[in-house]
């Protein structure tokens, strides 16, 4: 570590205040699961840390069909909230997946999102669930989708003045889900990870398919196409080979010190076609 400025703000007025005065030589604190790394290797050098911990940003709400969760959320709400359990329940198992009991006791949400690594689970769930999200800066606030929010690799559209208060999303209880991922080790980051969520209608048809990818390019991957596919048909089993083929085959990974863009292709296509047939499992329950 180096020296370095400690603010804890009171109100998100105040860390707005300081974002405005400070610029990109400061970094906000919030679960710290990724900031603290980035700091201990000198991957960054803030003169500021601004350490958002106490603003009224953690709580979940749920009304009128939405659920709004604060950026504050930790991991581990996600897992054990009644509400998201039936509202939204691909977030609490995507959060199950995310790191281990220390990670998912102090990280949060808008933490996991504004670090937007492309192998983390949630931008990717995020973003199979067209969430909105919310962010404030000095010339007020604006609402982000998902797909416009991540922009690259680690990089999002947060100018350096705004802060990411909450995000908004809407209530899918009626909707099958399934959240596969391939990790070196439990706990790790994807090599892939794949989000499904399908709806059915009174005739066993597909009403609304949503597939989402993470790890297999520098931000997460909507699968437009393999949902066309699957929208006003019977999700039978080449059905849904045949949209995890559509999904595999629009991408292109990378290669890295661990896979080939090849293997990490590959998997995405066996992984999309298990979360698939579990999402359509899970909507005819």
């Amino acid at each position: 570590m180096y020296p370095f400025e400690y603010a804890a703000p009171a109100t998100l007025e105040e860390a707005l205040a300081l974002l405005r005065e400070h610029g990109d030589e400061a970094k906000v604190l919030a679960g710290g699961q990724s900031l603290i790394p980035i700091l201990h290797y000198r991957l960054a050098r803030p003169r500021v840390v601004i350490d958002i911990n106490g603003l009224p940003l953690g709580d979940i709400v749920v009304n009128d069909g939405r659920v709004r969760l604060g950026a504050l959320v930790r991991h581990h709400q996600l897992e054990e909230s009644d509400a998201i359990a039936r509202r939204c329940p691909v977030l609490g198992e995507a959060a199950r997946l995310i790191g281990n009991v220390r990670v998912r006791t102090l990280g949060t949400v808008g933490g996991s999102l504004a670090h937007a690594d492309p192998a983390a689970e949630l931008p990717a769930v995020m973003t199979a669930l067209d969430a909105r999200l919310a962010v404030a800066g000095p010339s007020g606030r604006r609402t982000l989708a998902a797909r416009d929010f991540f922009t690259g690799l680690l990089t999002t559209a947060l100018a350096p003045d705004e802060i990411l208060t909450d995000v908004e999303i809407s209530a899918l209880p009626a909707h099958g889900w399934a959240v596969e991922e391939m990790s070196r080790r439990a706990g790790d980051f994807a090599i892939v990870a794949v989000v499904a969520l399908v709806s059915l209608d009174g005739r066993g048809r597909v009403a609304d398919a949503r597939l989402a990818f993470g790890g297999v390019a520098d931000r997460p991957v909507q699968a437009r196409a393999a949902e066309d596919a699957l929208r006003d048909r019977e999700p039978s089993t080449d059905a849904l080979a045949r949209a995890a083929q559509i999904a595999r085959d629009a991408l292109e990974p990378p290669s890295d010190a661990f896979v080939s863009g090849a293997y990490r292709r590959h998997v995405a296509g066996v992984l999309g076609r298990r979360a698939l047939t579990r999402a359509v499992e899970r909507a005819r329950r």
